[in-house]
């Protein structure tokens, strides 16, 4: 199954380095978006399978665009697992209460990554081929 995920992240390097890692580790379609406000407006009309949000963007944040994600009835279920640069453990508590499937510390291992989201989820990896 070809798992689509949204990255909504202000930094260009971030979200093409979590592009082309998850779309050569994992197969995963991934889109992305510069903003909160795009990255809402493409989770209702794309409907992925999980969303990757940077906390710290300019002008909504990363908690603002969680809060919209949630309110919204077109993409309150879609598991949201926040990017975050803070080790925090009572922040990151914060972040799930607040309604994110999990947290995942920047700078993050591009080798890693699909699979950091594929635990967080519950979602099955396929074997790779040999």
């Amino acid at each position: 199954m070809i798992r689509s995920i949204l990255v909504i992240d202000d930094e260009a390097d971030i979200c093409e380095i979590a592009k082309v890692s998850l779309q050569i580790t994992n197969q995963w379609e991934v889109i992305t978006a510069m903003t909160g406000h795009e990255g809402v407006a493409i989770a209702i009309s794309q409907q992925p399978d999980a969303i990757l949000l940077d906390i710290v963007m300019p002008e909504v944040d990363g908690l603002i665009t969680l809060r919209t994600l949630k309110e919204t009835p077109a993409t309150q279920s879609i598991p949201v697992i926040m990017l975050t640069a803070t080790s925090n453990i009572i922040t990151q508590r914060q972040y799930v209460e607040l309604g994110a499937a999990a947290v995942v510390s920047k700078p993050f291992d591009p080798g890693i990554l699909g699979r950091q989201i594929a635990i967080a989820l519950n979602w099955h990896l396929e074997e790779p081929l040999r």
